[in-house]
């Protein structure tokens, strides 16, 4: 609503707004994507206009919405998921992610994964094995092995230390 609202004001129409997102009705001239950059990076947002970077935003979001809001109910495989929802090849996907990021799509899933186990020990209502089963780990033992790769502790030790030496979602 703050993007929509400040789009207004600049005088730009747009013909969809969702997470993520905005589709407008024209081209922006440079000078009015600098104002709208501007205005953007005030709120804590930043516009991409790159085809290939727009890609990888998508590819990011349906993840983190996958495990964060959705608690990894997928059905289908993430490969499957992704091409369906970005509507491109994840063999291009899969490439041109670990080409700009640096890392692979499943690093970065399983990054996300895991600071989602880290947010769920730290609120101490679940078993280690009920988020295993919410996170559709395999086992209690493949979520362990898993968590230790990633943190270098076990789930129990880092549920009885308490510290929080969580990442924010942008810099997983």
């Amino acid at each position: 609503m703050v993007v929509k609202s400040e789009l207004e004001k600049l005088g730009i129409s747009t013909q969809k707004i969702e997470l993520g997102e905005v589709t407008i009705n024209k081209d922006l001239d440079t000078n009015e994507k600098e104002e709208l950059n501007q205005v953007l990076l005030k709120l804590g947002f930043e516009l991409i206009d790159d085809k290939k970077s727009r890609y990888i935003e998508k590819v990011k979001s349906l993840i983190i919405a996958l495990i964060h809001e959705q608690n990894n109910d997928l059905k289908i495989t993430l490969s499957d998921y992704l091409s369906q929802n970005v509507y491109h090849d994840y063999f291009y996907l899969s490439n041109l992610f670990s080409e700009i990021e640096g890392t692979t799509i499943e690093k970065y899933f399983i990054a996300q994964k895991i600071e989602r186990v880290k947010e769920l020990l730290a609120y101490k209502e679940l078993s280690l094995g009920e988020i295993a089963f919410q996170m559709n780990y395999s086992s209690v033992a493949h979520l362990s092995n898993q968590f230790k790769k990633v943190t270098g502790l076990s789930p129990s030790h880092f549920k009885n230390i308490r510290f929080s030496n969580r990442k924010a979602l942008d810099e997983v």
